[in-house]
């Protein structure tokens, strides 16, 4: 029995991490860009506002779109589908990067691979959280995260060791080499099961949806074909007497708005956090304060290197402490790390003071938001309209992301910007919008650790 147990065990978390490996690619994806950034600008001649929107943020447009419209095709098609897609859209992508001749077909292809980006934030965490056990499910939903900054890491590596080996075209090779993880997960995809889920409320197959459960080692088949709002007559699955579907009808029913009120904060509170913000402007954050020039790579790899160690710290401690003890410490690090930031600047405190504070806001971040999202998103809604509902907290999170993104450079230009002479009010904002954070925590968000998914179900619909 327990030999049986272990190898069930081992099959869950290893396809867990096969469909969590998109992460990696995403978190790959976003940072490699970074290599290419200068000398595309020479090459192409590119003004800044064209280089701004069609080279550097293409791919996070794509990304909107992608989660937006990607919860459609997840329910309809069905998971596994959906991540084999985005393994082809990752693999076009790096290649035609890597190929491309001119600006306008480069962007093209960048925003290929941000469609990618966007629809494997809403399916591999769907996919993950229906293939797990309640016990689980946190620590392997959180892959996908870890996965990502794991992706982020090696990018930074990556363009650094890749620097100088094909000269002039050096960005190729850092953009291309995205093909090699790219391809090797879509041919892994192929081997992953179907969600059994997915298979009893899409497609009312209960045969084989007990095969993969059985091959999961998952328990309680018969409660989950007889969930809430479910009969079974023969191998035809209903929802309240018709065949299961999903339309915008369902997903904004008045019983769904307090799942999609708790998906939308934890999104939204997730950029207002300021997370993006520093990570896409760090050298610029840091040059402000007198560290960047000397030490670049260094303060990278620093905040790459503490970003994976405490998302693993995150991934142990998720499953045992729950979601919202994690999203409360976190908070309570948010505003610590941030008020000492803006405090750094606004007295012109030393540089490695001011990198100390980042460090822990980053530290925190990977413990609590960084950690819980994905998780939360993909297990507070009920299985008829999973993917729709993290399609919906996704682009919440990625709307966000790409409007930080966008008007930074309204505030931050050391030239032109609102706080060019100080940027300590950014970060007193974004303290005081994780002291608002706190109080949603403690006060509205439920935990969610070690409950059923169809338990949950019966606990927030209502």
């Amino acid at each position: 029995m327990t030999n049986k147990n272990s190898t069930t065990s081992n099959g869950l978390f290893g396809i867990s991490l096969i469909a969590a490996l998109a992460g990696f690619i995403f978190g790959f994806d976003t940072v490699v860009i970074s290599g290419a950034n200068l000398p595309i600008k020479e090459l192409w001649h590119t003004t800044p506002l064209f280089h701004g929107f069609f080279i550097m943020s293409m791919a996070l447009w794509g990304t909107v779109i992608g989660s937006i419209f990607g919860g459609g095709p997840t329910e309809k098609y069905g998971r596994k589908k959906i991540l084999l897609w985005i393994g082809v859209l990752f693999s076009v992508s790096a290649i035609g990067s890597a190929l491309a001749q001119d600006a306008y077909s480069f962007s093209a292809f960048r925003f290929i691979g941000g469609l990618g980006i966007g629809i494997s934030s809403v399916a591999a965490p769907t996919y993950i959280s229906e293939i797990s056990t309640p016990a689980s499910r946190g620590k392997l939903v959180a892959m996908y995260q870890f996965n990502i900054v794991f992706g982020i890491l090696i990018a930074f590596l990556s363009n650094y060791f890749l620097q100088g080996i094909g000269g002039n075209n050096d960005w190729r090779w850092m953009l291309g080499v995205m093909a090699v993880p790219s391809l090797i997960y879509t041919l892994l995809v192929f081997g992953i099961p179907e969600s059994p889920r997915w298979l009893i409320t899409r497609k009312g197959d209960i045969a084989n949806a007990k095969l993969v459960m059985s091959r999961l080692g998952l328990e309680g088949v018969e409660s989950l074909i007889k969930g809430p709002g479910t009969t079974v007559d023969g191998s035809q699955l209903t929802v309240n007497g018709k065949p299961s579907t999903v339309n915008s009808q369902q997903f904004l029913q008045r019983k769904h708005y307090r799942i999609i009120g708790l998906a939308f904060m934890v999104a939204f509170y997730n950029q207002l956090s300021g997370i993006n913000f520093i990570l896409y402007y760090a050298p610029e954050i840091l040059e402000r304060a007198g560290l960047a020039a000397k030490e670049s790579l260094f303060n990278s790899i620093a905040i790459g290197g503490t970003n994976l160690l405490f998302t693993f710290v995150g991934l142990y401690l998720i499953d045992r402490l729950g979601r919202k003890t994690l999203l409360l410490i976190g908070s309570i690090g948010y505003i610590v790390s941030l008020g000492m930031v803006a405090y750094a600047f606004y007295s012109n405190a030393s540089p490695e003071f001011l990198l100390s504070f980042l460090l822990l806001f980053i530290a925190s971040h990977a413990i609590g938001q960084g950690a819980v999202i994905w998780v939360f998103i993909a297990e507070i809604f009920p299985n008829t309209i999973r993917a729709t509902g993290q399609s919906f907290g996704a682009s919440i999170h990625w709307v966000f992301a790409a409007l930080i993104t966008l008007v930074t450079p309204l505030f931050l230009d050391k030239d032109s910007g609102i706080f060019k002479d100080n940027p300590w009010p950014i970060f007193a904002f974004f303290a005081f919008m994780m002291f608002t954070q706190l109080i949603w925590v403690f006060t509205k968000v439920p935990e969610t650790k070690g409950v059923a998914l169809e338990e949950l179900e019966k606990q927030l619909i209502k």
